[in-house]
């Protein structure tokens, strides 16, 4: 797995490419939270570039997206792809989290 990262207009984007599983979710969590270690951090999510995500991709996002909201912050997962998007959907996630069809659309959103 691949984690990209840089800033735009004060927002921290992450860019996941590759498979999100057991193997790979301790190092993408690890490193999602180190980029929004800060109080009140604003992070988008780009998961365009994840082909698969298992239930550890889930609990992945479920433990970012607390820690996150718990120091005052906000997140936004971008460009879930349709396989994904109907997991994250059937087990409530997408109601949970607040998402968006693009990177840019996250950033109005955040704004």
């Amino acid at each position: 797995m691949e984690i990209r990262t840089h800033t735009r207009d004060q927002i921290t984007i992450v860019e996941l490419v590759g498979d999100i599983d057991g193997n790979t979710a301790p190092e993408a969590q690890a490193k999602i939270l180190t980029q929004a270690d800060k109080p009140g951090s604003k992070l988008i999510l780009d998961m365009g570039g994840v082909a698969y995500m298992s239930s550890a991709g889930l609990r992945l996002l479920l433990v970012m997206y607390r820690k996150i909201v718990g120091k005052g912050g906000k997140v936004v997962v971008a460009n879930i792809p349709a396989n994904i998007a109907s997991t994250m959907e059937a087990t409530g996630f997408l109601d949970l989290l607040m998402h968006r069809e693009s990177v840019d659309a996250g950033i109005a959103a955040l704004a």
